[in-house]
Parts: C-alpha cells; sequence; structure tokens
C-alpha cells in the first residue's frame, strides 16, 4: 500500500505507449530513470497482485481517459462477472434511449365522472414502472382524490399493469427471502418489499407485514407469515395463489426484530395498500381487477410525477438498487421498439447497444442490475466503454465518490487521487469501475474484476446468505483495488 507522502512529493510523467486497439495480456512495465526513486519505491501491478493472493482471476484495464490510450492491464480480453458494475451500462443505456429528463407517472384516473361525492364509473390504478414510488407517495394520491370529493367509487377498482412485463424475480438462483431480489412490475412500492416485524409475548409472537414509508404502515394481506416450528431453514415460501405464503423458523426469531422480504406480486401489493388508505378515508373500493391499459380518454384524478431520470439514476448508482436498474433498462429496451417479455431478453438488447454504441466485445447481460452471476464483461471493453463516455461526460457525474482508505481502513481525507466509480459484490466476487483523477489532472478510466467463480459455485445453499469466506475475499479485493488504483496514480500521473 503506498503512502499519502508518496502523492505529496514531485510526482514525473510516466512512458507508456501501448495503443488500445494491441493491448497487452500482460501488465506493462513503465520505464523508470535511474534517478527516478518515487517510482521505484511503486509496487508493480504483478507484485501487487501477488500480494494480494486472490484466489480465482483478476482482470484490469486502465487507459487515459482522453486519449483512450492503454496503460495497464491484466486479462484485459477475459470475460467476468460485473455484479453492480452493470448498473454502470444500464444508466448509460437508459440515458440514451430515455433521455435525462425522462419521468415515470403513476396515475389514478377514470372513464366516469365525479358528482356529489360520488365516482360513477371505474377507477383505475395506473403506473408506468416507477422504482422509487412509496406508500408515502400512494397516501398523497389518495389524498388528493378525496381532495377532489371522491367519498364512493360506483363502479370497479381496475389495475393497469401493461406498462412493463411481470417478472417474478430478478435471478432465480438467490434465496428467496433476500429482498434485493425483488418482483417487477408496472407498479412498484417500497421496492417491492414488505416489511416483517415479531415480538415475542409469552410463549407466541405477534407478527406483523406491513407496507411502511416515513409516514404509514399499512397492513397489507397480499403477503402473510406464519411460524412453524423448527430450526431451519430460517424462511420458506410458497405461491398461493392469491398471497405470498411465508413461514420462518421459530428458532430463529429470538425475541424481537424485523426484515425486509421481497414481493412477488407488486401489482397487487399496491393494489391492496391503495384500499387500506382509502378506507381509512371512509372510501371503500371493491376487489382490484387487473388489465393491461386504462381506457385512453379516461380522465386523470391523481398523479404522482417522479424525479428526473438522471437523478434517479444517480440514486441507483450510490445505493446499487437493483430494481431501479432492471425498470430502467426495461423500458430502455421498449423505448427502441423491442418487445420484451423477461429480463434476459433486455439484456440481450442491451448487449446489442452497448456494442455497437461503446465498442464493447462479447459482452453478456442477463439483466441490468448485475444480480445474475451468469453476465459477462471484458475489463478492457468496461474501460473503453468509460472512454467512450469522456472523463467529464454525464456517466461520471452519476458515479459515487470512491474514499482512498489507509492500511487500517479509514478514509484518507483530502486524497491526491480523485475516485469516482461504481463498485459490484457477490459472494466472492468483487468489481470496481470509474475514473481516477491524478494530481496534476490527468484523467485514467479503469476497471477492475476479481472473482473465485469456483468457490461461489461451491457454496452449499444453507449458506449462500452468508457463505463462510466471501467477506475475507472481497475484502482482500477491495485492498488490491485501492493498491492499483494508488500505483496509477503515481505512475501514470
Amino acid at each position: 500500500m503506498l503512502s499519502r507522502r508518496i502523492f505529496l512529493s514531485g510526482l514525473l510523467a510516466s512512458t507508456a505507449p501501448a495503443a488500445w486497439a494491441a493491448a497487452p495480456e500482460r501488465s506493462l512495465r513503465p520505464t523508470v530513470r535511474p534517478d527516478d526513486f518515487l517510482r521505484r519505491t511503486v509496487p508493480e501491478a504483478a507484485d501487487i497482485l501477488e500480494a494480494a493472493n486472490l484466489s480465482g482471476r483478476v482482470g484490469f484495464a486502465v487507459a487515459d481517459a482522453t486519449t483512450g490510450e492503454m496503460l495497464e492491464v491484466e486479462n484485459p480480453l477475459y470475460p467476468l462477472p460485473p455484479a453492480s458494475v452493470a448498473k454502470t451500462v444500464t444508466s448509460a443505456y437508459a440515458m440514451d434511449r430515455l433521455g435525462p429528463n425522462f419521468r415515470f407517472r403513476t396515475r389514478l384516473v377514470s372513464d366516469g365522472v365525479v358528482a356529489d361525492g360520488r365516482l360513477d364509473g371505474d377507477l383505475w390504478l395506473v403506473g408506468s414502472g416507477d422504482p422509487l414510488f412509496d406508500t408515502d407517495a400512494l397516501a398523497a394520491m389518495a389524498d388528493a382524490l378525496v381532495t377532489l370529493g371522491v367519498q364512493e367509487v360506483t363502479g370497479r377498482f381496475m389495475v393497469a399493469t401493461g406498462a412493463l412485463p411481470e417478472i417474478w424475480q430478478i435471478d432465480p438462483d438467490q434465496l428467496p427471502h433476500v429482498g434485493y431480489n425483488p418482483a417487477i412490475s408496472a407498479l412498484n412500492l417500497n421496492f417491492n418489499r414488505v416489511h416483517f416485524g415479531w415480538e415475542r409475548v409469552g410463549e407466541d409472537y405477534t407478527i406483523s407485514m406491513d407496507a411502511r414509508s416515513a409516514s404509514f404502515r399499512p397492513a397489507v394481506q397480499v403477503a402473510r407469515m406464519r411460524v412453524e416450528e423448527r430450526s431451519s431453514p430460517v424462511y420458506t415460501y410458497a405461491d398461493a395463489q392469491s398471497h405470498d405464503a411465508w413461514t420462518v423458523a421459530r428458532g430463529a426469531l429470538g425475541e424481537a426484530g424485523s426484515r425486509w422480504l421481497p414481493v412477488r406480486r407488486p401489482a397487487a401489493y399496491t393494489a391492496d395498500v391503495l384500499q387500506t388508505l382509502m378506507e381509512e378515508h371512509g372510501v371503500r373500493l371493491g376487489a382490484p381487477e387487473f388489465a393491461a391499459e386504462a381506457p385512453g380518454a379516461a380522465l386523470v384524478l391523481a398523479e404522482h410525477v417522479s424525479e428526473p431520470l438522471e437523478d434517479i439514476l444517480r440514486g441507483m448508482m450510490r445505493w446499487s438498487t437493483n430494481l431501479t436498474a432492471e425498470v430502467s433498462g426495461l423500458l430502455a429496451t421498449q423505448a427502441s421498439g423491442q418487445e420484451v417479455t423477461s429480463l434476459e431478453e433486455s439484456g440481450a438488447a442491451m448487449t446489442a447497444w452497448m456494442e455497437e454504441t461503446l465498442g464493447a466485445r462479447n459482452a453478456v447481460f442477463v439483466d441490468h442490475s448485475g444480480l445474475g452471476v451468469d453476465s459477462r464483461i471484458r475489463p478492457q471493453d468496461m474501460t473503453h466503454a468509460l472512454v467512450a463516455a469522456g472523463p467529464d461526460g454525464p456517466l461520471r457525474g452519476l458515479m459515487k465518490d470512491v474514499p482512498m482508505r489507509d492500511p487500517n481502513g479509514n478514509v484518507i481525507q483530502s486524497h491526491p487521487v480523485d475516485v469516482v466509480g461504481k463498485t459490484g459484490t457477490l459472494s466472492f466476487v468483487s468489481a470496481l469501475t470509474g475514473f481516477a483523477r491524478t494530481p496534476s489532472g490527468r484523467d485514467l478510466a479503469f476497471t477492475i474484476f476479481c472473482a473465485d467463480l469456483d468457490r461461489r459455485d461451491a457454496i452449499p445453499d444453507a449458506e449462500r446468505e452468508r457463505p463462510p469466506g466471501a467477506r475475507t475475499y472481497n475484502g482482500a479485493a477491495k485492498r488490491l483495488q485501492q493498491a492499483l488504483i494508488e500505483r496509477w496514480g503515481v505512475v501514470y500521473d
């Protein structure tokens, strides 16, 4: 690990003239003048890799972000899982196809009329896929409907779901109860997660399933929980046709606690919560019925408009929200005129777009979030994509700051190398891509992929949520990534 003193001393220019089109397969050794003490104290990339002692495979590619000149590589043409680094490509794809000012709209509409406190006609809940829509926003729409004077609905309660395909889960290989693997729909609520809470009362438990947000905690019926006498598995899931049927092992609960569980029926979940919110206003809605589209001439009674897509994507890149990535990618594919029914189809469309627009080769996307481990990108292609986007382009503006740390893990304040990027983490997979600005102002584009897929494939089902050794592996990978960036900040400044 390089110390901050190296950066604060005088730094010299490097000589690494390898052209992009002829990227070498192994790390390039920069030419070092005999009197260049600072450079001779910087570890070689091979030494950094050896010290990290990571199992599996490591690939990286760093280039001048302005000229595209390739500076240093390791396994640049070997495709590896990008994990959430895939969201970087998804962001560029969505911005290109939808535009930075695209906004999601969720509406309550009707083909009837409101008179004397009564809506004579059907009430339609219509979504466009807003991934940030929550119970607070839905409650505001219910309030607006009541403010309009609606005290009774004579027609049906209809839910329009045709804006996006309904997808049961992002990655079928994930454990059923992890909240980061929700379903996808035209109507999404609270990131399509339900809040499960429990508290011991005597020898039994009081449990709750609600759609909580900052201001509300409405109970739900489309997701239900039962405590069972067992020690494992902790959770089981079953499709009960009308609702998500969960069970939890009594032996795993303890005194009290909570966690978010994925929702498999997002449109029904949203409708369920709206019924509860309207009933609190004294307005009873009938059982929801589902259709693809609302009537074309429907009157808009209430509407929630999202933030611009650019702001939504910036939040996605910071918090790595999988639902946002999948919705944005699916809509981007639809905007190109292609009808899709699955994430694999839409991922293939994004793959073709990346090849055509950013010059990538041999990329494979099975989704837009990177949750599926079967996605692959070559480090060189990912770095090439950043060069194509430009060191000061909109993609950089979506990335989050990546702090540099000392050997104890503490953030180094005012570090001379400024790094922004996107991280990606799966069990035994760690990825990082982004831009590094050296002390002299030179912009570098880089990608570092680390993966031990054999160890990942060998994880038993019972240990998949917290597999032994995964945390240690990913910590070592992150230290390797920082050591490489610090090397590049000196050698290529």
